[in-house]
This record gives structure tokens, sequence and C-alpha cells, in this order.
């Protein structure tokens, strides 16, 4: 598999190809901001080439340059429901553990991460019952 592209932004992955209407939701509801304006930094890869990607096979393709603290991946779980829990990966302080969150909140993290002012613990900490961040 080819190394993942390198972006300022937070790459967000399409590793399920079976659903077509998820991936358009999918960009739409990251395209769109939240009720206070704010939007994920992202940059989408639509790419046969990653189908079937897995969290630990994805930090193996993932440039020493990309120096982004986190990695998206819109896997089988995020297209198979209306919320598109995406699983967003850890790429600093325990690299490979995952959250998922649903698309409407994935600013949050990626904002937050980014700019360093929470901790992934922060979020894995604010999962609902269903193991899925919905926001504060």
């Amino acid at each position: 598999m080819d190394q993942l592209p390198c972006t300022l932004e937070a790459l967000v992955v399409r590793t399920d190809f079976s659903a077509g209407g998820a991936w358009d939701a999918l960009r739409a509801a990251l395209c769109s901001p939240s009720r206070d304006g704010f939007l994920a930094n992202v940059a989408l890869v639509d790419d046969r080439r990653y189908e079937g990607l897995t969290p630990e096979s994805a930090l193996d393709l993932i440039s020493a340059e990309y120096q982004h603290p986190l990695l998206v991946l819109a896997d089988p779980v995020a297209v198979a429901s209306t919320d598109l829990p995406l699983l967003v990966v850890d790429l600093r302080r325990e690299r490979g553990r995952c959250v998922r969150v649903v698309a409407s909140e994935l600013w949050s993290i990626e904002n937050n991460l980014l700019e360093a002012n929470m901790d992934f613990e922060e979020f894995t900490a604010a999962v609902d019952d269903g193991g899925v961040f919905r926001g504060f």
C-alpha cells in the first residue's frame, strides 16, 4: 500500500467504499461549520488504494513529515451509521489509540488537539455508552 499523503490538515481517509451516499454525507458534515462557526481542518482522501486500511496498518503509511496529531478513518462502522462515527487515531502520546467521534463533532477534537488546548484522554473520557464522542 502507498504512503498516505503528507498535509498540514488532518487526513480523513476513506477505507470503506460500500456506501457512496455515506461518503457524500460525511463530506457535507465536515464542510459544515458548527453552531459556533468551527470547522475541522481536514484533507479528504478518497482513494481505493486505502480500502480496508486499519489503524494499525495506517501507522506504517504515515510519513515522518506528517505533523498533525491525529489521523481519521472513515471505516465500515462510520459509513454504516447516520451519525457517521469516524475513527480518530492518536499519533502523539499513545500512538495508535483510537476514539470514535460523530462527523459533526470532529472539529472539536481536531481543533483542540492541534492547538494543544486539550489532550486525547479528555475526548476518550467523554464518550457515550456506545463509545462515541458526541461533543461536550
